[in-house]
């Protein structure tokens, strides 16, 4: 797919991005940024598709905000149809048109916010998708957003709720090596504020945390006020209408995860022909709090044929080719689950020298991995609080393990 402004690009100035995907043996080491004589090429590789800018090189405009873009790109597709894929684009291919045509003007960043975009393009639905191959419509508003005559343009004027609230869900991906012996070797943190803001007029919020210093990395919406952070470590700002995100964060820190899981593995190769694989785990003490979708995959070596075994919860798959081994636990909060069996191992191949990773993912809910909080959350000019608390999660992302 392709989308031009000012003029046409040709098809030439993307031979040094297809000379990198023909040398790299993965997409994803492909370079982001791509100088070239005349121009640069910058690309994002985001669920199987590889979203890629070509900009002039007498654009004075920092690469960082052009990935920045594409993301946008991305989390807007995702947000109007659900998903991203190759599929829903080529069957969404006009109403994609149209959301560039909107978020870009004459090549420049313009209209990026989702509520802004939902009032100039509707969002399909089956129903509005009838009607428009009768009467020949498109999706396209036939008026201007009201947020466009707005001094707040993240945020459309005269906006009434009966009930006036907030919901703010905290969720934090742990990204941790361990050891054989469950020592953390390197772990961090990475966070988002996901807000789901239900106010009337033209509300202004200011939002405190408990151990705000433990902020490694940040990045804000818009609408904070990036002042009031640096000053304070508050986060003050007007809220877009709606569901958007607040914040994101990244915690670098090995001293204060709390691992809330623990781990027994042995993975032997007996002999030639057989080996042993026997897992175990379980919850730490975390106050009671359920640890859900637990799943572990494990890589095996080339010379694992198959594998019998046991287990006392879940169900496991070994794909042969592949070679990966996938053990989906299921929940666990306070007994632990095991897995063991016997390996059959291709005498053909010799045994590995080093023994595989395991990776461990879950879910935790109203749990904190760091100890960041929302400490409270107070709206100027107005005497109630329309604070209905934060949900906490807590995921892994790539939780491994050392055997």
């Amino acid at each position: 797919m392709e989308k031009h402004w000012q003029k046409i690009v040709p098809k030439s100035d993307l031979e040094c991005l297809t000379n990198a995907l023909l040398k790299s043996m993965d997409v994803t080491n492909i370079p982001a940024v791509i100088q070239t004589p005349y121009k640069t090429i910058i690309d994002v590789y985001r669920d199987d598709l590889l979203f890629v800018a070509v900009v002039s090189q007498d654009c004075e405009t920092d690469s960082l905000f052009i990935i920045e873009f594409l993301h946008r790109v991305v989390d807007v597709v995702q947000n109007y149809f659900g998903e991203c894929n190759e599929n829903l684009i080529k069957e969404q291919l006009v109403t994609v048109y149209e959301l560039l045509d909107e978020m870009l003007d004459a090549g420049y960043p313009f209209a990026t916010e989702l509520n802004v975009l939902k009032e100039l393009i509707k969002p399909p639905n089956f129903l509005r998708t009838i009607a428009n191959s009768v009467t020949g419509r498109t999706n396209v508003g036939e008026s201007l957003p009201t947020n466009q005559i707005s001094n707040v343009p993240w945020r459309k004027l005269g906006i009434r709720y009966t009930n006036n609230e907030t919901y703010f869900d905290v969720i934090e991906e742990l990204d941790a090596i361990l050891d054989k012996n469950g020592a953390i070797v390197t772990a961090g943190i990475n966070g988002v504020i996901d807000c789901n803001v239900k106010l009337s007029g033209m509300p202004d919020l200011n939002m405190t945390f408990v151990n705000s210093r433990l902020f490694d990395d940040v990045s804000f919406h818009p609408c904070v006020r990036h002042r009031r952070w640096e000053s304070e470590r508050n986060l003050s700002f007007v809220p877009p209408d709606g569901n958007f995100r607040l914040m994101t964060y990244h915690i670098r820190t090995q001293n204060l995860v709390n691992i809330p899981l623990f781990i027994k593995q042995n993975i032997s190769f007996k002999n030639v022909q057989h080996g042993r694989l026997e897992l175990q785990i379980g919850p730490k003490r975390m106050a009671g709090k359920l640890l859900e979708n637990v799943s572990l995959e494990i890589t095996m070596p080339k010379n694992v044929n198959n594998m019998s075994l046991n287990q006392s919860q879940g169900k496991y798959t070994y794909d042969s080719t592949s070679k990966v081994f996938v053990w989906e636990v299921g929940k666990i909060e306070t007994k632990t689950a095991s897995i063991k069996g016997s390996l059959a191992l291709n005498t053909g191949i010799p045994a590995p020298d080093m023994r595989p990773s395991i990776i461990i993912k879950f879910v935790m809910n109203q749990a904190s991995l760091s100890e960041v909080r929302v400490n409270r959350l107070d709206m100027f000019g107005e005497k109630y609080k329309p604070f209905k608390g934060v949900k906490y999660i807590s995921r892994a992302g790539a939780f491994q393990v050392r055997t």
